[in-house]
């Protein structure tokens, strides 16, 4: 990565290169976010007694450091985004590593927020260290990979639940435990193995919100917007309706991340080769049908493969990060990071809780309510040129021209 040194000038060999760095932490994360989520809703019902309105409001707190994570730009005027990204997976890892502790409701919300800060805040900032770190021409692949690398991590994460839990006997505490404290020891390994690395162009240390950046605005709002349904309810309907227990879940995961694994790395190529466009409308063409399927499935076979193909079609999200990648002034990555989560977790917050009342209703009208949103989106990615550049943002006209200097 050419676009990398270290803080003093030296150059990097080695083991110890921006690259590896980035693969280690994305393995980090997914240890205790996908032991967070693995046993999320089974510790919810069975240890907490948590319904379908107490799920909804639990992951509307969880989206509310999401919506404050533009207060990242506001952090990096005290410390630099490495160091920081890595006091984030620490928090990350934490939280979940104490969740299984606090077996009632007060206790699964306060350590929620406190395992979200840390996720959130990590994601803008690691989102923020690829863009600013890989060429534009090689964004997509590592992408991929980092993808890839994140869902083996979850694979692994999954694989030891399953056995702690089906065939170990262990509790659900045991199992927090475990996941937390090995992203957390993971995040002490980086800070001490690591130099610190620093990007070329200084990043603006304000707030950056830009016109011409419309399209990918509004992509991102949808995506939050449509994720919620996804990550909220998916995952509770295997549950509620099918009486999927944590071994089960945790092994629907594990079978969800080696189809990632493998597939990661090739959606990264293809994204380089036939562009954004192209892979976002897939996508969310994908997303459409997928959800009209949650609506109506009644087999929990035909729920796990709907599972299976909304997870994959998420990994296509990555157009959109290499989308702005390709039309952004370099120095607003940091800020726009951390703008980008906030943007997508506007309704997240609402969302959640508002749909949970509509589950009772019918789950029915929560997965059609997301087809919809998909077809939003995919509104929106026929306007995402063939080939984005600064000059070029949408095919709206208007809308595309190179920003005047004032701006």
């Amino acid at each position: 990565m050419t676009s990398v040194e270290r803080t003093d000038g030296a150059v990097i060999a080695g083991w110890r290169r921006p690259e590896i760095f980035l693969i280690l932490v994305a393995i980090a994360m997914p240890l205790a976010f996908s032991t967070w989520q693995a046993l999320l809703n089974n510790f919810a019902i069975e240890e907490a007694g948590f319904d379908g309105i107490r799920i909804g409001i639990l992951q509307s707190l969880r989206e509310i450091p999401g919506f404050l994570s533009f207060a990242v730009v506001f952090m990096l005027i005290l410390i630099r985004e490495q160091p920081l990204a890595l006091l984030s997976l620490l928090l990350l890892g934490i939280g979940t590593a104490i969740t299984g502790l606090f077996p009632s409701v007060i206790g699964l919300y306060l350590t929620t927020v406190m395992m979200s800060t840390g996720f959130h805040y990590f994601e803008a900032l690691h989102q923020s260290l690829v863009l600013q770190w890989t060429p534009k021409a090689e964004t997509p692949v590592l992408l991929g990979r980092l993808v890839s690398a994140g869902s083996f991590a979850a694979m692994i994460s999954f694989g030891l639940i399953y056995l702690g839990l089906d065939f170990g006997g262990l509790g659900m505490k045991w199992v927090y435990l475990a996941g937390g404290g090995l992203s957390a020891a993971i995040g002490v390994f980086c800070w001490m193995a690591f130099p610190r690395f620093q990007a070329r162009i200084e990043q603006n240390k304000s707030i950056v919100l830009r016109r011409r950046y419309w399209l990918w605005y509004a992509l991102v709002f949808m995506s939050g917007a449509r994720r919620q349904i996804f990550v909220v309810f998916a995952g509770f309907l295997m549950v509620e309706k099918f009486g999927f227990s944590a071994a089960q879940v945790t092994l629907m995961f594990l079978v969800n991340m080696a189809a990632t694994i493998y597939l990661a790395p090739k959606i990264g190529f293809l994204i380089k080769r036939f562009g954004e466009r192209r892979a976002l409308i897939t996508e969310y063409t994908g997303l459409v049908a997928v959800f009209t399927g949650y609506a109506f499935v009644d087999v929990a076979w035909g729920g796990v493969c709907l599972y299976i193909l909304d997870h994959l079609f998420f990994a296509m999200a990555i157009a959109i990060k290499t989308y702005f990648q390709k039309i952004a002034d370099p120095a607003d990555i940091a800020s726009s990071s951390g703008v980008s989560l906030t943007i997508s977790h506007v309704v997240a917050i609402v969302i959640p809780a508002a749909f949970g009342f509509l589950w009772v209703v019918s789950s029915v009208y929560v997965f059609l309510a997301g087809a919809a949103m998909a077809g939003v989106s995919l509104v929106l990615a026929l306007l995402v040129p063939h080939d984005p550049t600064p000059d070029k943002v949408s095919l709206l006209r208007q809308f595309g021209a190179r920003p005047s200097p004032a701006e």
